[in-house]
Order: C-alpha cells, then sequence, then structure tokens
C-alpha cells in the first residue's frame, strides 16, 4: 500500500463538504498560524470535529490538552464544552502560545481556555501539586518522546470514565518498526507496550488515511482504581 493517495485528500474534502461545511473562525485560525510560520501540523477538519463529538459523548466539562499550536485543535475541543466549562492547554513554545491565544480569541472561547507556557512534563506536574479537579476529556499531541510520561500524568489527573486520546500513533506504519529511523517511534512503541495490560486503562488505536497522510489516533477509557 503506498504511503500517500491523492484520493484519501478528496475523501476529506467530500467527508468536510457533506458533514462539516465552510468554518470561516477555522479558516482564520489556520490562515494566522501560517503568516507565523508555525508548523502545518494540526488535525485535519474531519479529525477536529472527531475530537468535538467525543468530547461531547462524553460530555466533557473540563478538557486537558498537551501540545496547543495555534490553537486550532483547542478551538473544536472547546466547542464541546458547556457554558461553565474549562480547557487547559499546554505548549512549549511562547510564541506559538500567543498565536493560539490570538485565534481563541477570535473564535469568541477565550474566557474558556487556559493556556500554559512551559516544558509538559513541568506543567503537568504543577497541575498534580494543585490537586485540580480531574479532567473528563484528555488529548494528547505533543513530543512523542514523552508520550509514556503523558500517559502516567493523564491517568493521574483523570476520572474513572475519562477519555483519553493520542495522536499521531501509527506514524505511516512506523509503530511497527522497532528499528525505525524516525525518532518519535520509540516513544510510541513504549505507550503500546504500556497499554498492553494497563491496571487502569482499557484503549484501542484507529488508523486514519486522509490529507494528513497515514497515521492514527489511540484512544483509551480510564477505569476505576
Amino acid at each position: 500500500m503506498a504511503k500517500s493517495d491523492p484520493s484519501w485528500s478528496e475523501v476529506d474534502d467530500y467527508i468536510i463538504q457533506h458533514l462539516i461545511g465552510d468554518d470561516p473562525v477555522l479558516d482564520a485560525c489556520l490562515a494566522a498560524n501560517a503568516r507565523e510560520g508555525l508548523p502545518v501540523i494540526d488535525v485535519s477538519p474531519a479529525q477536529g470535529r472527531m475530537l468535538e463529538l467525543l468530547a461531547r459523548g462524553v460530555r466533557a466539562q473540563r478538557i486537558l490538552e498537551i501540545g496547543t499550536l495555534g490553537g486550532y485543535s483547542a478551538i473544536w475541543l472547546a466547542r464541546a464544552l458547556p457554558d461553565d466549562g474549562r480547557l487547559v492547554s499546554l505548549e512549549l513554545e511562547p510564541a506559538y502560545a500567543a498565536v493560539a491565544r490570538s485565534n481563541i480569541k477570535r473564535a469568541g472561547l477565550a474566557d474558556k481556555v487556559e493556556i500554559i507556557i512551559g516544558e509538559a512534563v513541568g506543567s503537568l506536574a504543577a497541575l498534580q501539586a494543585q490537586d485540580v479537579n480531574r479532567f473528563d476529556f484528555i488529548f494528547v499531541d505533543a513530543d512523542k518522546e514523552n508520550y509514556a510520561t503523558y500517559l502516567d500524568y493523564a491517568v493521574q489527573l483523570s476520572r474513572p470514565g475519562t477519555m483519553l486520546v493520542f495522536d499521531n500513533v501509527v506514524r505511516e506504519g512506523g509503530v511497527i518498526d522497532p528499528a525505525s529511523p524516525d525518532p518519535k517511534v520509540p516513544g510510541t512503541r513504549e505507550l503500546f507496550s504500556l497499554l498492553k495490560n494497563h491496571p487502569r486503562v482499557d484503549a484501542t488505536a484507529i488508523q486514519t488515511v486522509g490529507s494528513k497522510k497515514w497515521d492514527g489516533f489511540l484512544l483509551g477509557i480510564v477505569q476505576d482504581d
């Protein structure tokens, strides 16, 4: 199977046309990200809608996002929240966070979203130390090298029933290759290994193809202690 096929993007376009439609707010977010030179690594519109629907499905009131970038996925997720809901998003790069805050404000969601700047591991430790209210939905789309650590913190910051979503876990098939030259593969493989018999997380993963090529998401539900 080829690692990329033009028809994958054409199908994504069909999905967007029929099920999502035009969204000037999100288009403006992506345009601002491009102007500021941010990496083009956001989820696709179809994937963003999937995240929104998953968060709505678990009736999330508190969402944690690890990896803000320009705020594209944060906008999708914040739209799933009730009026008194809250999204906390962690971002390493101050410049990216500034773009994200502008995009989120333009989307009318600034009152629901808090962006914390700094290394995610340190920010997660601070959240845990503060004994914050547990999160109902956690989306992880950051440095894959730390995916195992993010899983540990995600479980600690969850309640029974919390949904966990990790992005980019297939890596064009690289996840099955222990000798892959992709430096992001070892952390992704460790995530799978930890979840194989995890005492508190039931998980699966799904491959995806589309405008973001061949990749996938890992989904989990946190169980009782």
